[in-house]
């Protein structure tokens, strides 16, 4: 597994249970901004992530058909909460911490 998929898995099953992030947000927190459709398929060739915590901008869901209905079954089975079509992203988006925060909790500080 090349360290770019690494880095994307591990940054995905970083998402809690009931909170969701955005494909470009994911791209960001594992170090490569602008590679949002990268996300999107390493989760289309990955087993075992949690798939259904990835949404699109503004909380969208983008998959199609059986799949959109099951994405929106399984986050609501996980506490989240949708707007009309979209998630309440203002209750259920998850903020990666950044880079420097995780440098200051590593040193203690």
């Amino acid at each position: 597994m090349s360290s770019t998929l690494q880095k994307i898995v591990a940054t995905i099953r970083r998402i809690p249970r009931g909170k969701v992030s955005t494909y470009g947000a994911i791209a960001r927190a594992a170090g490569y901004p602008g590679a949002a459709r990268r996300v999107a398929w390493t989760l289309h060739r990955s087993f075992g992530l949690p798939w259904q915590r990835v949404v699109g901008a503004r909380g969208e869901i983008k998959l199609r058909g059986d799949s959109a209905i099951e994405q929106r079954l399984r986050l609501e089975a996980e506490g989240v909460s949708f707007r009309g079509r979209k998630v309440d992203m203002k209750k259920h988006a998850y903020h990666f911490p950044s880079a420097n925060a995780a440098k200051r909790k590593r040193r203690g500080k």
